[in-house]
């Protein structure tokens, strides 16, 4: 009986030592995992401050810059960019996408999504059918323009139409139309290293 108590107890204390080992694994993965994820956070808000920098001549009406949720959102107004029912970019417009562009080449670790939006007012033509294909058309006029000097790879980005989808507004009322009219340029860090770390 002494024998067989002995073992159980050497056997507890191994089972014991095999927790404790693997409970210290996992803490030093969740401080590997938050350090990762701090690292990344900073590197996005230097980001943001990087292009709000390069964008510094344009009106705080026109578009906006903020980090948000581990991201940042680079908001441009439909007036910055394009006529109404248009999605041929102007001069303007298009120089504030290359400030943009010019600061996300060295940058090719993001992933980045164009997304364009419209506000809820019915759109019909002959050469855009309706608001999704006028929000998709849009998006894809910014992403030709990001991607033009070769400085973007094309696998890190991608057009996104949204049509009247996601408001930031849902007031009726032109106001909120204005606002909901705009492109967003969503800018992710790439998650491979957390995924790494959690797959060990």
């Amino acid at each position: 009986n002494l024998e067989k108590k002995n073992k159980q107890i050497a056997d507890q204390q191994i089972e014991i030592a095999t927790a404790r080992r693997d409970i210290e694994m996992q803490a030093a993965r969740l401080r590997e995992m938050e350090a990762a994820l701090r690292q990344k956070d900073s590197a996005m808000v230097q980001l943001r401050n990087s292009i709000a920098g390069a964008l510094r001549g344009f009106n705080p009406d026109e578009l906006t810059v903020v980090h948000r949720d581990g991201k940042v959102y680079v908001s441009l107004e439909e007036q910055l960019l394009f006529e109404s029912g248009k999605y041929d970019v102007n001069a303007k417009g298009q120089s504030a996408i290359k400030k943009i562009a010019a600061v996300l080449a060295s940058h090719n670790e993001l992933d980045i999504v164009v997304e364009g939006h419209t506000d809820n007012v019915p759109y019909h033509g002959q050469v855009i059918l309706d608001n999704w294909d006028l929000s998709v058309k849009r998006a894809t006029s910014v992403l030709r323009i990001m991607i033009a000097n070769g400085a973007i790879a094309t696998d890190h980005i991608q057009a996104c139409g949204r049509a009247d989808s996601c408001p930031v507004d849902n007031a009726n009322t032109a106001e909120a139309r204005k606002k909901n009219r705009r492109t967003e340029i969503i800018l992710a860090p790439n998650m491979d290293q957390i995924i790494g770390i959690l797959g060990k």
